[in-house]
């Protein structure tokens, strides 16, 4: 993903105190200990390239400052990090001290018990001022095993000049949002661009209309692909993708902000919105003379948050980021709690924001500024959700269950009877 990486001029004055600190108990939260880390070499693996090389310098830095020891970042791909965190969490010699995660995945490796317990360092690293769905989906049996990282909450790009030409303006409904993305749609310019497959930025036309893909039930989760709530959000979607997208249907890992730019063969947008998370402003607008960087153009594009199904509402999103724990197997856990606690620092906050990450703590959010982008992305974050905390979540990811059942969906099948199927396929898995 291109992203413009802002750098930032962070003070140091938060960080100075860590090297005082002490051990001790208030309410049962627990001290992080800086003078029992020195010297301990630590390593943290980042899933993909989001954090800029900014950050994790400046990671690098402090840490080596306040221990002495070295720390060491690999960054790992998305696609092969479930595989490469079942081999290397439970090996002492293997496993990364801490860990990025998906926040879809928190669940199932909390549940099974791969990270430490954070419980007695909450307060310190956040406590209530984090983002709790993302906190909520590393919590088991009210102990926090996996923190939020940074959330990028998706929310809707659209050419301004498309829309003005056809007399359009923001919708207030997600109705009259569907109607709008289909009459801009030709032969040759998908109003609304979606992949038939892709089910992270389809499931919020589920949420927006009350459903959910499980729940749960007296302690055991279920699908509700066949609930009421559920299949009006699948309709609504399937129509969407019918009347709207020119997407191939099995199009499921999107980068729809490539049809939004003008095709650099016609001239012209291949899409009029797409909807995407916050950081792919980055990747819209004028192509430069190097024929790599764009700049956005508010003459040409603009962003809204996807709205709700009432008036004046905003839909719930699924939330894109990710969480960030503590290996259990680690042998350097004090060195990794001082790196979680420069991570969760007001410094290291800042600079995610300033760099157009969501930070984890939400007193930060204003460090991403006031223009269009960061109003649209707190907006769209505040009802935002996740999918089911259930312990086989990733095992559901993993097997693409659901760029199964929305590429059905999309290619107009029966959404009663494929509920009734893939509910049955999600039954098998999402409690194991």
């Amino acid at each position: 993903m291109n992203k413009k990486v802002v750098a930032a001029a962070a003070s140091l004055a938060s960080i100075a105190v860590l090297a005082g600190c002490t051990t001790g108990t208030t309410d049962g939260q627990i001290e992080i200990d800086v003078d029992a880390a020195q010297g301990q070499n630590v390593t943290l693996w980042l899933m993909g390239g989001d954090t800029p090389d900014t950050l994790r310098d400046w990671l690098k830095t402090e840490y080596n400052k306040l221990t002495g020891g070295t720390l060491t970042i690999q960054e790992q791909g998305w696609g092969d990090a479930t595989a490469l965190l079942d081999s290397a969490l439970p090996s002492e010699s293997d496993t990364p001290d801490v860990t990025e995660i998906g926040n879809t995945w928190s669940s199932t490796y909390t549940t099974a018990g791969a990270f430490l317990d954070l419980s007695p360092y909450y307060e310190e690293l956040g406590g209530s001022d984090l983002l709790q769905g993302f906190v909520d989906a590393g919590r088991v049996d009210g102990a926090e095993y996996a923190l939020p990282y940074y959330f990028g909450s998706r929310y809707i790009f659209y050419r301004k000049d498309v829309w003005a030409a056809a007399g359009k303006t923001v919708p207030q409904t997600i109705e009259e949002f569907n109607s709008t993305v289909a009459s801009l749609t030709t032969d040759t310019q998908s109003g609304f661009y979606l992949g038939g497959q892709d089910w992270r930025n389809g499931i919020s036309w589920i949420f927006a209309y009350g459903g959910d893909l499980a729940v749960n039930e007296g302690g055991t989760w279920k699908g509700a692909l066949s609930s009421d709530a559920t299949q009006k959000g699948l309709k609504a979607l399937q129509a969407l993708y019918k009347n709207a997208s020119h997407a191939p249907v099995n199009e499921f890992d999107s980068t729809p902000w490539v049809n939004i730019n003008d095709n650099e063969t016609t001239g012209a947008p291949d899409a009029a919105t797409i909807i995407a998370p916050g950081w792919a402003h980055w990747s819209i607008g004028d192509l430069g003379e190097d024929g790599t960087t764009r700049t956005w153009n508010d003459d040409k594009f603009g962003v809204f948050p996807l709205p709700g199904v009432t008036a004046n509402s905003v839909a719930p999103v699924f939330a894109g980021g990710s969480n960030i724990a503590v290996s259990k197997a680690s042998k350097n856990k004090e060195g990794a709690l001082v790196l979680m606690k420069l991570i969760f620092s007001a410094d290291y906050q800042t600079m995610l924001a300033q760099n157009g990450l969501g930070p984890a703590n939400l007193k930060y959010t204003d460090a991403m500024g006031d223009d269009q982008f960061a109003s649209a992305l707190i907006e769209s974050a505040k009802g935002s959700k996740l999918t089911p905390a259930a312990p086989g979540w990733a095992s559901i990811e993993a097997a693409k269950v659901l760029e199964e059942f929305f590429g059905k969906v999309n290619e107009g099948g029966d959404t009663a009877a494929l509920a009734a199927e893939y509910d049955a396929k999600l039954n098998d898995l999402l409690n194991k």
